[in-house]
């Protein structure tokens, strides 16, 4: 596995620049004033489906995510970060309107179990991913139902005790591409591979791997993650948020 960027702080006048791609790691834990204040940004719409979830921890989730990503855009446009707009591609894919961007950031979000990664890049399509590794999930089944006949062999011949770490690292790097490609259920998962030993080379093999650079991210223990974003030569950084900042 190629070695990962740190987690720090980020400087107080971050920027993008072209030949960056920026991922942040964001813990969904807020108080109940800082949960105020993010669903305060939030646009109507935004507010009925955060109202629509039916369990607490999954609105206020919804609401920390969607507040902070609001945050960190307006902090790279120079905007409110409550009057940006957001529109919807063909297969889910979200994006800026473009009459909220000055700059054309583009960006992606996942989340698990309280934490999330944001990644953003000027003009790069990208795609992120984070999963907790849960050996409950990381079954055999579920292996053959999704991943190429590659990674599964690969799977299979990992140590025991490594195997569910194997698991997470393969769901991680394909939701990634997958998301970075923005075209949903379209790409059959068995239609390209990823490589999944921990501690090797990260590997993404499909019909157009020439477009895309792929990294492992490691946000924090029991999690893993991946990042996918065109070209191959641009820098990851890896930064910090905190509500404090006033990101």
């Amino acid at each position: 596995m190629s070695e990962t960027a740190a987690w720090t702080l980020p400087p107080p006048n971050v920027s993008l620049a072209a030949d960056q791609v920026h991922v942040w790691r964001v813990s969904l834990e807020r108080s109940a004033a800082e949960m105020q204040r993010a669903r305060e940004i939030l646009s109507s719409d935004e507010t009925i489906r955060a109202d629509r979830f039916y369990f607490q921890r999954d609105r206020d989730a919804f609401i920390a995510a969607r507040g902070t990503l609001r945050q960190l855009l307006g902090r790279y446009l120079s905007r409110s970060p409550a009057k940006l707009a957001f529109a919807v591609g063909a297969y889910g894919k979200p994006s800026l309107r473009q009459d909220s961007a000055s700059l054309p950031v583009r960006f992606n979000v996942s989340h698990s179990q309280g934490l999330a990664l944001m990644a953003f890049s000027l003009g790069r399509e990208l795609g992120v991913d984070v999963e907790s590794i849960r050996p409950d999930v990381a079954t055999q089944e579920i292996a053959e139902r999704y991943f190429a006949p590659q990674e599964i062999a690969e799977l299979r011949s990992l140590p025991p005790a490594l195997r569910a770490e194997g698991f997470f690292l393969c769901w991680t790097r394909k939701e990634a591409y997958v998301k970075a490609l923005g075209q949903g259920l379209q790409i059959p998962l068995k239609s390209f591979h990823v490589a999944l030993t921990p501690s090797a080379p990260e590997r993404l093999e499909s019909a157009d791997s020439h477009r895309w650079l792929l990294r492992s991210l490691r946000p924090a223990i029991g999690f893993v993650g991946a990042i996918v974003a065109e070209g191959k030569h641009w820098e990851l950084r890896c930064w910090d948020w905190a509500p404090e900042n006033k990101a």
